[in-house]
């Protein structure tokens, strides 16, 4: 036992008046040092916790907020909120100390009372700090003017009800919709008021003041971590978690529960989250995961100073809730009564499932709360958030002795006994027998067997060469990255190696695709992680054959970027390609998590998005869920997304430098006094998977004037410098790649042009000065970002100069001689092989064709003048008279045609050269319409 223990004066005045205290202020003060200091220091507030008689009785949790609430009936600010707050956190703290270490309350009871007490903590603070921000800038509305409350999610221990006497709160901040407030001073946007109302909760919680603290709050759960915003729409949150979740996120969801919010509030966001957390089907995903998650948890057992951490070492509390919460990621999506958030709860399902033994759960449970309570004593000493068994013999005595035990050894030895149960349990968690069973059905490993089994083997997959798809797999087996990986990576590419040559040998071209995976998985050795997806998502597997089968463009573009592979994961979505609205929100989210300082990190994300949605394009493309003309309509939309993106944040630049120019008062792209102008394919909105960008930059040269800015420059100065800084953000290497290569020829006076144009020198230039296929190049331009007005205007000038009267004769034989030029340069049709762009008939004739009649016919026939893409230049040639409609159907086919076989051999990665007998008559009348058009070629 420990020394004799003498209670101080302070408190047996104190108690004189209760004798039903008494008996156990011995084991209760020499227990808590807290309790005893705070009682001895504050002689008023212990006066008052006694009188109320609430040491010896339970409270529920409207008794809670009922004392809160009196508490802070009085309170007129910030500092008042706070010292209540912590007098509030004090008084409980002592009674839930104290009917701990009595004996009165059992473990169920202390940490539903600091739940509950953390619970009311925030409902009354965030109610009180929100009128008064609310009577500063207005009630926070939805664009329906309902008004919007911040919701607190509640996350780890505090979420599911289990807080433990000095436990930190794991906080997330979110609200319904956004919005801006209404009737206040300042308008401020949802995002901003309810960020700057959880910067108020969180001060009035954890600054540490005279008074101590209330709870420490830790944010860094939310979406995008330290990084992400304080408080995220319903909207947002959903997101983030379809997008960017990872499978930690899962598991820490599990224990998510609504705080705050009305109650449809709280609901609606609970039924949001539940699909990111609880997938509807048996989530094999999940094994390698968990297990790749209980190896880091064993990995850190060895850490000095762990043996005696009862929450984090061996056989501690992490490893009993990370064996009831496996089981929840595992089936609780098709079993619901497995959605619940307390752990012996989930441990109970767990037996009635027979998922665990009742032994087992029974050790668990009863380990649990020996280590819980045990938890309570060693953080009741001095109130502070510690899991490590003392070190000190009188330490030691005391914590064995408030446990119920005569000495540390024997308190020890139960201790031991229990711990030592769950990390047996947790050792046999997540084993993996089905490797043996994977080796029996597969029947090999590539990595040790010898030549002619491996040759027989692929052989009997059904490979037609099996000689060069040994030499393949031997090549990769000899690379230097396979040679040195170490037991895990080598483990998993043991298995995955065997599924990816049977998944391949099952395509339409075995022979071809599995050379076709080799760099892929080269590559993903690197990071072992994508081996364990591909192995436990049999879907991502298959996807993954299917797409290379059909394209090494993108077989390619997998290995240089393995980060694309969690695209596989959902095959319902992987073939989903969103409308331009739904791009742009996407790659806003996506980019909502980087430092808007970071500009490399900037960079790198919109490379990752343009590869992500060029990939899901390509795997709708080569699929078919896509048609042709699809294809280029959403590859130019991405790079026109990208491109006012890319302004953006050009200009946000050159104005924290320069100030605003004289043409432009805002932030807003569409009144900048600059625009990108199109030509080429993303002009004619036929853009292929690695076109470049042929731009123009123009600016409104009507104002004179310098920026407004400390450092002011001209326009020209300003304008010159923000394409500059577009160009750098397009065209710099990073680990991404570049975002897109940019050709500036077409500008005015081409290479020795200024950068930057202003609109009347743009003007003059092409009414005076352009050559004739200038001209021919401007039929396909449009403009796809910045001054709508601007652009309005460029419009307008590209309609006049296309209008000029020409003489048709002189035309024809300039675009005549243009072509043949283009012809004897670039042409490789031969005896066998059509140049599908550079041939007598192919792409390059109609275009020339679509150019010439818009140059030599839209004085008098403005509808040429109405678009920029061939097919609808043809439509308008046909409507107009110009084309009789079999023949605008023809060209307008044998473009589509050609278009679509050059598309293929580029995701085959070959010359745009098909056989000449499947191109049929196209050439041949092609060329009868451009002989009668333009003369002999």
């Amino acid at each position: 036992m420990t020394a004799a223990f003498s209670i101080p004066d302070s408190w047996e005045k104190a108690l004189s008046a209760y004798p039903e205290l008494q008996a156990e202020a011995v084991q209760v003060l020499s227990g808590s040092d807290f309790v005893n200091q705070w009682g001895q220091r504050q002689q008023i507030q212990l006066d008052e916790l006694l009188a109320t008689g609430s040491l010896l009785a339970t409270q529920s949790s409207s008794d809670f907020a009922n004392i809160l609430k009196t508490m802070l009936v009085s309170v007129a600010d910030e500092n008042a909120l706070q010292k209540q707050l912590r007098y509030f956190r004090q008084q409980q703290m002592v009674r839930i100390i104290w009917r701990d270490l009595a004996g009165w309350a059992d473990l169920a009871e202390t940490m539903a009372d600091l739940s509950a007490m953390a619970d009311v903590c925030i409902e009354q603070s965030l109610s009180i700090l929100h009128q008064w921000q609310t009577a500063l800038y207005g009630r926070p509305c939805d664009e329906d003017g309902n008004e919007q409350q911040l919701v607190v999610l509640g996350m780890g221990k505090l979420g599911a009800g289990e807080l433990n006497l000095s436990s930190d709160i794991d906080l997330i901040f979110t609200y319904p919709e956004e919005g801006e407030t209404r009737e206040g001073r300042k308008t401020l946007s949802n995002e901003e008021f309810f960020t700057r109302l959880g910067r108020k909760l969180i001060q009035a919680l954890d600054n540490q003041t005279a008074d101590g603290f209330v709870f420490r709050v830790d944010m860094r759960l939310r979406p995008f971590g330290e990084s992400g915003a304080l408080a995220s729409s319903y909207e947002a949150m959903e997101e983030y978690y379809q997008t960017q979740g990872r499978e930690w996120e899962r598991y820490a969801m599990i224990k998510a529960r609504a705080i705050t919010g009305t109650a449809e509030a709280r609901k609606a966001l609970s039924d949001m989250l539940r699909p990111f957390v609880y997938r509807r089907y048996l989530d094999y995903g999940m094994f390698d995961s968990l297990r790749e998650m209980k190896s880091m948890i064993a990995g850190q057992l060895h850490r000095r100073g762990m043996e005696d951490n009862i929450k984090l070492g061996a056989g501690g509390i992490r490893e009993i809730e990370f064996i009831g919460q496996v089981f929840q990621l595992i089936y609780g999506g098709r079993d619901k009564p497995l959605q619940q958030r307390p752990i012996l709860t989930i441990l109970d399902c767990l037996a009635e499932r027979s998922v665990l033994s009742d032994y087992a759960v029974n050790e668990l449970k009863q380990a649990y709360v020996f280590l819980r309570r045990t938890e309570h004593r060693i953080q009741a000493w001095a109130d502070q958030q510690t899991h490590v068994l003392p070190q000190e013999t009188e330490a030691r005595l005391r914590l064995a002795n408030s446990m119920g035990f005569d000495s540390w050894e024997s308190f020890y030895q139960t201790l031991w006994q229990h711990r030592q149960q769950v990390h047996d349990h947790f050792s046999q968690l997540l084993a993996a027998p089905q490797a043996e069973d994977e080796a029996a059905t597969n029947n090999i490993s590539l990595l040790n067997a010898g030549e002619e089994e491996k040759l027989d083997y692929l052989s009997e997959c059904g490979y037609q060469q099996p000689q060069d798809c040994l030499e393949v797999l031997d090549k990769l087996l000899e690379q230097h990255v396979c040679r040195n990986l170490g037991q895990t990576g080598r483990q998993r590419l043991e298995k995955l190696l065997p599924l990816l040559v049977q998944a391949a040998a099952s395509s339409d071209n075995p022979d071809e695709t599995l050379p076709r995976l080799m760099p892929l998985l080269e590559s993903i050795m690197r990071r072992s992680a994508y081996m364990s997806l591909l192995v436990e998502n049999p879907l991502a597997l298959s996807q993954l054959v299917k797409l290379c089968a059909a394209s090494p463009l993108i077989s390619h573009q997998l290995a240089r970027y393995p980060v694309l592979l969690d695209e596989l994961l959902d095959p319902r979505s992987l073939y989903e390609v969103p409308a331009r609205d739904e791009l742009k929100k996407q790659l806003e989210l996506f980019l909502a998590s980087v430092d808007e300082d970071d500009l490399e990190q900037m960079m790198n994300r919109l490379r990752e998005f343009r590869q992500i949605a060029t990939l899901h394009v390509a795997a709708a493309d080569v699929t078919d869920v896509l048609p042709l003309m699809r294809v280029g309509d959403q590859l130019s939309e991405l790079a026109e997304i990208q491109l006012e993106k890319v302004l953006q944040l050009a200009w946000a630049h050159l104005v924290k430098r320069h100030g605003y120019p004289p043409a432009a008062k805002t932030d807003d792209p569409a009144s900048c006094g600059f625009t990108i102008l199109a030509y080429g394919k993303l002009g004619g909105l036929e853009l292929g998977y690695g076109s470049d960008l042929d731009l123009v930059f123009i600016f409104d040269d009507s104002q004179e004037g310098t920026t407004d800015g400390d450092k002011p420059v001209e326009p020209m100065v300003f304008y010159t410098r923000l394409a500059q800084r577009m160009i750098h953000l397009l065209t710099t290497i990073t680990p991404g790649g570049i975002l897109y290569e940019v050709d500036m020829r077409l500008r005015p006076s081409g290479a020795s042009g200024l950068l930057v144009s202003p609109l009347s020198g743009f003007a003059d230039y092409q009414r005076e000065e352009a050559w004739t296929w200038e001209h021919q190049a401007l039929v396909r331009a449009r403009c796809v970002g910045g001054d709508e007005a601007l652009a309005a205007k460029v419009w307008q000038i590209r309609e006049q100069v296309l209008a000029q009267s020409r003489d048709e004769t002189a035309l024809a034989d300039k675009v005549r001689e243009m072509r043949s030029k283009m012809r004897g340069q670039l042409d490789k049709t031969d005896s066998q092989l059509f140049d599908l762009k550079q041939g007598i008939g192919a792409i390059t004739d109609i275009e020339f064709m679509v150019q010439y009649a818009v140059l030599a016919w839209s004085a008098n026939l403005p509808e040429l003048l109405v678009y920029t893409d061939n097919i609808r230049i043809l439509e308008a040639l046909v409507a107009t008279g110009k084309l009789a409609q079999a023949e605008g159907d023809m060209l307008a086919e044998a473009y589509r045609f050609y278009r679509s076989e050059a598309n293929h051999c580029v995701l085959q990665e070959r010359p745009a050269l098909i056989d000449k007998a499947r191109v049929g008559d196209y050439p041949e009348q092609v060329a009868t319409i451009w002989q009668r058009w333009l003369g002999e070629s």
